[in-house]
């Protein structure tokens, strides 16, 4: 086992740092260039979805089940097979579903762009309060913050535990608050952290008491069937059903969507949610869009065919994204363990890796990996306004290099993590 850093003499500490620079110096001159920014399906993961292109050809039958024509208008909630196929995905019934393009982030924007200009249900709409709250679980996902900072409404840290955001304190700013409106979720496999909500966790959400008639949960269910194991997986329950249970059936909307199962940017996203919550978004899209890609819901219905071919697909992920994922932590557990300067937790799915620095040393770590070709996601960008208060987050995405670069990208960020923690400890000596 080694030591703790904190416990060597300055001696030994500087001793350390020498040894460190002179690796990082070999290191550098091997002109590394490699990229673990973002959560991209690598190469081979895209291939596995090529044959979806030949499900449909110039030949093929474009009618769905019910005999509608995917080619002209119509289905404005998406094709019935497409809404069936997304709600078993997402654990909820058909009819609770509906079908959009491509993205599901195109969807939280378009959902919070809507309850500015015309509120939630028949609310007062945001913008013409004179504020408007979010809470945001942290470390969370950056994508989600810059929406709420776009529309300029204020955000508040919520501290992301292993069993979900701290919900004494979910409950005392919901609960006493009426300016906060929602709340960024995550609640499997969560981004960055990769843990998932437990079921008291779920249920104290559904329990909510909003002391704003408009508040509502962004629950966005990204890695719902993103195992990384066939024998340990992560199951949560459905927010849906806990808040009808719970009598608050129209607090939660439910995101999802193919782009790291299909093709991203190419594949079919959808929202769930109560029928009063959809019928009110449904208004605006008959004014919005005469309807979204139909041909595209059918491919993707007519390849994965049903939840188990969907399963299976996404098996075939686990076997490819695996290896990189315990490339990475065999990598952190081998270098680090011991040493007292890091600390993550190992994901039985999802996309990233969260890694805890000393507090001040993310920003330099980030810094050092890029001056070593290895680019990683900015230091704070886990945080609303790209503000970590102890600069001590950093999030690694695995799934985009080959296995082999991801273990070489792995021992350069160690290396980074070791010299910026020496560094930092020797200031403070």
């Amino acid at each position: 086992m080694q030591r703790p850093y904190k416990d060597l003499t300055v001696n030994e500490l500087l001793s350390v740092k020498a040894a460190l620079e002179e690796e990082y110096k070999t290191m550098e001159s091997k002109g590394l260039n490699l990229n673990m920014a973002r959560g991209k399906p690598g190469f081979s993961q895209l291939a596995l979805s090529m044959p979806m292109l030949d499900v449909i050809n110039s030949e093929s039958d474009m009618r769905t089940v019910l005999g509608n024509d995917t080619r002209n208008y119509g289905d404005l909630d998406g094709i019935g097979e497409c809404r069936r196929l997304m709600a078993n995905m997402m654990g909820v019934e058909k009819d609770n579903v509906v079908v959009c393009g491509n993205s599901s982030l195109n969807i939280m924007y378009d959902t919070v762009s809507r309850s500015m200009s015309h509120g939630v249900n028949g609310s007062t709409p945001w913008c013409k309060l004179d504020k408007v709250k979010f809470l945001c679980p942290v470390p969370g996902y950056d994508r989600h913050f810059k929406i709420t900072e776009f529309f300029g409404i204020e955000m508040i840290n919520i501290p992301l535990h292993l069993d979900g955001p701290d919900m004494d304190l979910v409950e005392q700013y919901v609960n006493n608050d009426p300016t906060v409106k929602g709340i960024w979720c995550v609640p499997k496999y969560s981004n960055p952290t990769g843990i998932s909500y437990s079921d008291e966790v779920v249920r104290r959400f559904a329990n909510l008491k909003p002391a704003a008639e408009d508040f509502r949960i962004f629950w966005d269910d990204a890695y719902c069937i993103h195992h990384l194991y066939d024998d340990i997986q992560d199951e949560v329950l459905c927010i849906l059903d806990e808040c009808e249970k719970a009598g608050n059936p129209d607090m939660v909307y439910i995101f999802a969507s193919t782009s790291k199962i299909s093709f991203p940017g190419s594949g079919v996203s959808a929202i769930a949610s109560s029928l009063k919550n959809i019928d009110f978004i449904e208004a605006q899209m008959t004014i919005q869009t005469i309807g979204h890609d139909k041909i595209n819901q059918l491919r993707h219905s007519r390849f994965f065919k049903d939840i188990n071919g969907l399963k299976a697909h996404m098996k075939l992920h686990a076997e490819l994204l695996r290896p990189k994922f315990e490339a990475v932590l065999n990598t952190l557990e081998a270098e680090l363990g011991g040493l007292e300067i890091g600390s993550w937790v190992k994901p039985r799915g999802g996309y990233f890796i969260s890694f805890d620095a000393l507090p001040g040393c993310a920003t330099d770590i980030v810094a050092k990996c890029k001056a070593l070709g290895v680019v990683l996601t900015g230091a704070g960008a886990t945080y609303p306004y790209g503000k970590d208060p102890l600069d001590s987050n950093i999030r690694i995405a695995p799934s985009f290099p080959t296995p082999e670069e991801m273990e070489a990208a792995a021992k350069a960020f160690v290396l980074c993590v070791k010299l910026a923690s020496v560094e930092k400890i020797l200031s403070e000596k």
